[in-house]
């Protein structure tokens, strides 16, 4: 099996102040190892950014300059990061435009609360944390409390523990994408 499946893919990893911080950089390695080029965007290009446990993550570009055709996928970090990312314009955006290409878009935890906002939820079938079930719910989706759910082009997880199922998903999905 060759190792570096992903190569010559592009995706994008959402980051703001607070995000949980094996939920960002567990899929953001995975994904690298398997020869993706991750890139890690927040609203202000260059600024460190500093997750629930104090792990810091450095924004490479800022949300203005991305172009969804660009990239393959995106990965939406759980923590209180999704709170503050649904509040861009830019980031909805991205999702909106992503969702319409049916790029891989991967979300976990509280991540949800980006896609609710995107309005992209209507008729999926997620999970999430149970705490914002009732949010996903309310956004038409079709919630489940398993591990990895993967709706088409939308792989979404609960919580840290799933984190190794969700990062072979969302590689998986992304491989498949030609």
């Amino acid at each position: 099996m060759n190792n570096l499946r992903l190569t010559g893919k592009k995706v994008i990893a959402l980051v703001d102040e607070e995000f949980e911080d094996l939920e960002l950089w567990y899929p953001v390695h995975r994904v690298r190892e398997e020869g993706a080029e991750v890139h890690l965007a927040g609203e202000v290009k260059g600024k460190v950014y500093v997750g629930k446990y104090g792990v810091p993550a450095t924004a490479e570009f800022s949300f203005e300059e991305l172009n969804s055709t660009d990239y393959d996928g995106i990965l939406v970090p759980g923590g209180w990061a999704p709170d503050k990312l649904r509040r861009y314009p830019k980031v909805i955006a991205l999702i909106q435009e992503m969702n319409a290409e049916k790029k891989v878009i991967g979300q976990i935890c509280h991540a949800g609360w980006v896609l609710i906002s995107a309005k992209i939820l209507q008729g999926v079938t997620v999970t999430s944390t149970p705490g914002i079930r009732d949010d996903m719910e309310n956004a038409g989706a079709i919630w489940k409390d398993e591990a990895v759910v993967t709706d088409g082009h939308i792989v979404s997880a609960r919580r840290p523990p799933d984190l190794p199922p969700y990062g072979k998903a969302f590689c998986d999905l992304l491989a498949e994408r030609s």
